[in-house]
């Protein structure tokens, strides 16, 4: 590789997702002379999946969960643009949004997340809430919390989708529910909670972790309804395939998600469904100035589930080979690890961690939990002490 090729002089962020958090603070440590970094965001506010369960509980306010994309850009001296992205032009080197004119990169990468995908669920997209993304979900979640305050609010709330997102989720609204139940002096016991997934409850974990789950399900009175899919929803019912019937009056989708549907337009290289097809090094496998990371990529010679321990992850690998991208040189190749710790809380302040065939379980798990999650915010929301690394570098 020559050493010695111009050096890239426009970095463009597109998405403020957990990779590209880390970028921000990484190449503000790294300057490189005449580079320039700008994030294309869509919303200002960037949540952290980690923390998502808890803000549901009550256990963190929503603020505590965001990372404030206008500060972090500001500190960090990286221009923000707040805009949708919807397109490249590859071939003028430019990413398109809705709206405004068109930004031109040397170099981009993409970590704009995933898109609700309700169709293969009849009536999904006008009678249920789709988990993703993220932050409209969260405004949506406050709205069914506040009318289930109501005497005559939704009581029997059903969840579709048996992976450790929907089982947190679940398990995080019910603890939600039946609080502000007690606190409010109403009936909690009016309350139903069921899941319903087509395949078995937390498929990819061990054996010990799902009777682990089966058992804190048992144990609240919830409803599992292990394989059965879901072929319909109505205002008031689910549908099953098998023609059985679930009475519903509030319906969370947390299976599939697509990807954003401007990819398609762009002449990326793609898997199956729609991802954009990114090789080890981040980059895409037809267009080596474009990267990507989080659960909008597909990492086609390692697929990985799309988890956001990946996403966190990917943050360090992916500066890393913009900045030698940016030098004229070679990223270096990432392989993540097949495996990795998962702490699946249950709801109240109690986790039960699942790797390969470990389990364990306890309120010193949540508590450990708690604690990585408050330290990989800090990194990107204490933006005084980030002033003062940035002053030291």
């Amino acid at each position: 590789m020559n050493s010695a090729a111009p050096m890239a002089k426009e970095i463009v962020l597109i998405g403020g997702g957990h990779a590209h958090v880390h970028v921000l603070v990484n190449l503000a440590l790294r300057p490189l002379p005449g580079m320039r970094v700008t994030l294309i965001a869509r919303d200002l506010a960037t949540p952290y999946s980690g923390m998502l369960p808890g803000v549901i509980a009550g256990h963190y306010r929503a603020e505590q969960a965001h990372i404030d994309l206008e500060r972090l850009s500001a500190v960090t001296g990286t221009r923000l643009i707040h805009a949708q992205a919807n397109g490249l032009d590859r071939a003028g080197k430019l990413v398109l949004l809705a709206g405004l004119p068109p930004i031109a990169y040397d170099l981009v990468s993409i970590d704009v997340g995933i898109e609700p995908s309700l169709s293969p669920i009849e009536g999904a997209a006008a009678h249920a809430i789709a988990v993703k993304p993220i932050g409209s979900f969260l405004q949506k979640i406050d709205i069914l919390i506040a009318r289930a305050c109501a005497p005559d609010g939704p009581r029997r709330i059903v969840a579709i989708g048996g992976g450790a997102g929907g089982v947190e989720l679940l398990l995080s609204l019910r603890t939600r529910l039946i609080a502000d139940a007690h606190e409010a002096g109403r009936e909690a016991g009016a309350f139903s909670f069921t899941l319903v997934t087509d395949g078995e409850i937390l498929a990819t974990h061990n054996d010990r972790v799902c009777a682990a789950f089966r058992r804190v399900f048992a144990a609240r009175g919830m409803i599992l309804r292990e394989n059965r899919r879901v072929r319909a929803i109505t205002a008031d019912t689910v549908i099953l395939e098998s023609g059985e019937t679930i009475a519903a009056d509030a319906v969370l989708v947390t299976t599939d998600a697509a990807a954003p549907a401007w990819f398609a337009d762009t002449g990326l290289d793609l898997d199956a469904k729609g991802f954009l097809a990114v090789g080890p090094t981040l980059q895409s496998t037809n267009d080596s100035d474009v990267f990507a990371a989080g659960d909008c990529a597909a990492m086609v010679a390692s697929p990985r589930e799309k988890a956001g321990v990946y996403a966190v992850r990917a943050g360090p690998p992916l500066a890393d080979g913009l900045h030698r991208r940016a030098r004229g040189l070679r990223p270096n190749e990432w392989h993540p690890q097949t495996r990795h710790l998962a702490l699946i809380s249950t709801g109240e302040r109690y986790a039960i961690a699942s790797r390969g065939i470990f389990k364990a379980e306890g309120a010193w798990l949540w508590t450990l939990k708690d604690w990585i999650d408050r330290r990989w915010m800090r990194m990107y929301k204490d933006t005084d002490a980030m002033t003062r690394w940035m002053a030291g570098r």
